[in-house]
């Protein structure tokens, strides 16, 4: 028997540290509710679960933003539909004043109501704003730039391949005659226009009112051009079509996962109702054709603000499935199974009191050395 060196009460105490360590990552794991608390406990496991979370904010707040995507196309649905009421309203004055039964005096009286209703537009359309941003004045609208102070890009459709187009001579291109009632019509010889620059689209047809030209083509492909007649450029004009502008809305908790929400502009000059006017039975003839572009014009924009929110719509429930199905993930690495660690904690804890006993007894061995000396 040896005093110097109690060998039984080292094994009892390194058995006890060892239980006493698991005890204490045990508690930590039930009071904390995490399997996994530092860097040691999964180091592979934890850098799994921090990309995890990073795309679960990700995902939540992409929810948010596609929600305020939503809210900024019905504030400019909203807007549009009160100005779409009001073209109807026009087209009945128009209407109204048409009818041979009305004297001019009377089509003058409807005349005032109806230029009143032209500046209710305008100032609607100025005043739409969605976080101190304006909506309807182009601001988020597909930007494109010319080299010539006089010609401005209006608009263009998404189809309109992004780059550089170019126009040699637009002057010579567009000629005029006069109609039966004494009106200048335009007419844009398209067979030149294509042969100027080989980017423009199969199926080129042109149109030109005095003051916009809109060059149509094949796959939906449209443009116009603010340019007024006496400013037709007769050397080469050059377009820089960008393709930027729109509202993006990150969608997505990656980057480029975004959809661009063009929102045109929308004044009197691009519904082509500037010039309405009911004074005159002629004019107002003429009218109910203005505001029967005026009221497609309306319903084609509506149309495609429809589209971009039930993709918003569609795009949120796609994001709350992934991001249940992320957190599902995350949680089965991160959080502890309460009933599974209880049972370890349990086993841990009597354990721990075993090696107490023990300890305490394999301490009292050498006492019985004493017997020898007496």
């Amino acid at each position: 028997m040896r005093i110097n060196y109690n060998q039984s009460a080292i094994l009892a105490n390194s058995s006890l540290n060892r239980t006493n360590s698991k005890l204490s990552n045990s508690i930590e794991r039930l009071s904390s509710g995490l399997k996994i608390n530092h860097a040691k406990d999964n180091p592979a496991g934890l850098a799994i679960a921090h990309r995890m979370d990073s795309q679960i904010r990700g995902l939540n707040q992409a929810t948010d933003n596609t929600n305020d995507g939503i809210s900024v196309v019905e504030s400019a649905d909203g807007a549009m539909s009160e100005i779409s009421a009001i073209i109807q309203r026009l087209n009945e004055l128009a209407n109204q004043a048409a009818n041979d039964t009305k004297t001019d005096e009377d089509r003058k009286i409807i005349d005032e109501e109806v230029q009143q209703l032209k500046q209710e537009i305008t100032r609607i359309a100025q005043d739409t704003e969605f976080n101190g941003q304006p909506l309807l004045d182009g601001t988020f609208d597909l930007r494109g730039y010319t080299d010539d102070p006089n010609v401005k890009v209006a608009t263009y459709s998404d189809e309109v391949i992004t780059g550089k187009y170019n126009i040699n001579n637009l002057a010579s291109l567009v000629s005029t005659s006069t109609d039966a009632h004494g009106n200048t019509v335009y007419t844009v010889d398209v067979t030149g226009l294509a042969g100027t620059d080989p980017k423009w689209p199969a199926g080129l047809a042109a149109t030109y009112d005095g003051e916009q030209l809109t060059i149509t083509g094949n796959g939906n492909f449209e443009m116009k051009l603010d340019v007024e007649y006496a400013n037709l450029p007769t050397g080469n004009l050059e377009l820089d079509i960008t393709g930027i502008g729109a509202m993006k809305i990150q969608m997505g908790a990656n980057e480029h996962q975004e959809l661009a929400v063009r929102i045109p502009e929308v004044s009197l000059k691009n519904m082509h109702i500037q010039d309405l006017d009911v004074t005159t039975a002629e004019g107002a003839q003429a009218g109910i054709e203005q505001i029967k572009y005026a009221l497609s014009y309306i319903s084609s924009e509506r149309s495609r603000l429809g589209a971009y929110e039930n993709r918003m719509e569609h795009n949120t429930s796609n994001l709350a499935v992934s991001e249940e199905n992320m957190t599902s993930s995350y949680s089965r690495i991160m959080d502890v199974d309460m009933a599974e660690e209880m049972v370890e904690y349990t086993t841990q804890q009597v354990l721990e009191q075993a090696g107490i006993s023990m300890l305490a007894q394999a301490n009292e061995r050498p006492q019985q050395v004493l017997q020898l000396l007496q």
